[in-house]
């Protein structure tokens, strides 16, 4: 008869095995009997002074909603599973039906918290149009309500505040992203961005400085089919007109597509690009393109 109390043995020099996180390890040889990629154990935490507290945690905290994610809800199922097949009938399913309800209602117990809601929802709409990380939803939901703190909302458009939260973002993270294409994605117009970005920018005291042009060029370079090599000489274009101080007052996007179109035509195996399609993908005008080309020249 097979003793199954005993204890696994190394295979290689009968030495003890130990099970240490997701692998099997020999404590006389070190040889990794077998591994598991899955950790099967609770999750347990705990903070420094405070004793260890062996209970499963909750969803982290965020930003990106108005009650920092703690809320619950009353669900549809009576098991764990989460199925909506109920085994509540009649009057106990309608106690139910008015608990979610009322419960539901009580989540947004302000108008500041409606705000907030609304505002968010914005944001989150307008992240996933522009492909921004996670980490910029939640920064620019933070400076929504910061500025809600502060009452720069009152008399100004939601829509426009979070427009100018998400752009905000983007400038102080060095994510190239242009007005228009803020506006094109966002239910607020330009007007309504550029009036609440001034009032955060004003008030709140960011940390934006001047675009960088060259943050354009990997975008533009992938939309216009150019290779890296282009790219590369763009930037050296961007960097020579940086130095000569003639980027002041231009658009930072038609400057990065002026580069890109002055380098694609440098070198006959590289593939050309007409100033139409430069004009077209920064979303300025061909003399845009012409002007900076020229002070490329000059240089």
């Amino acid at each position: 008869m097979v003793n199954t109390d005993s204890a696994p043995v190394c295979p290689e020099c009968d030495g003890r095995l130990r099970t240490r996180g997701t692998e099997t390890i020999c404590e006389e040889c070190g040889l990794v009997s077998s591994e598991d990629a899955i950790d099967r154990g609770p999750e347990w935490r705990s903070f420094d002074g405070e004793e260890t507290d062996r209970r499963r945690t909750g969803a982290p905290l965020t930003r990106s909603r108005h009650d920092r994610g703690l809320s619950t809800k009353i669900g549809y199922g009576s098991g764990s599973s989460g199925e909506y097949n109920s085994r509540l009938t009649g009057r106990k399913r309608r106690q139910i039906a008015r608990l979610r309800r009322e419960h539901n209602r009580a989540r947004i117990s302000s108008k500041a918290d409606r705000n907030q809601v609304y505002g968010f929802a914005e944001i989150r709409r307008i992240n996933t149009h522009l492909s921004l990380p996670e980490s910029a939803r939640e920064q620019s939901c933070a400076l929504f309500e910061s500025a809600q703190s502060a009452g720069l909302l009152q008399g100004r458009s939601l829509e426009g505040f979070a427009a100018a939260a998400v752009y905000a973002t983007c400038r102080t993270r060095s994510n190239a992203r242009t007005i228009d294409e803020i506006t094109d994605v966002a239910r607020a117009d330009e007007d309504e961005l550029t009036v609440a970005y001034d009032a955060l920018n004003r008030e709140l005291g960011l940390p934006t400085g001047p675009i960088d042009p060259s943050q354009y060029l990997p975008r533009y370079a992938s939309q216009l089919d150019l290779e890296t090599a282009v790219e590369n000489r763009a930037r050296e274009c961007v960097a020579a007109l940086l130095e000569e101080g003639l980027i002041g007052g231009r658009n930072p996007s038609g400057v990065a597509a002026a580069c890109l179109y002055k380098a694609a035509g440098e070198r006959e195996a590289w593939p050309t690009i007409t100033q139409a399609d430069a004009a077209a993908v920064a979303d300025v005008a061909p003399v845009t393109i012409r002007s900076t080309v020229m002070n490329l020249r000059e240089l």
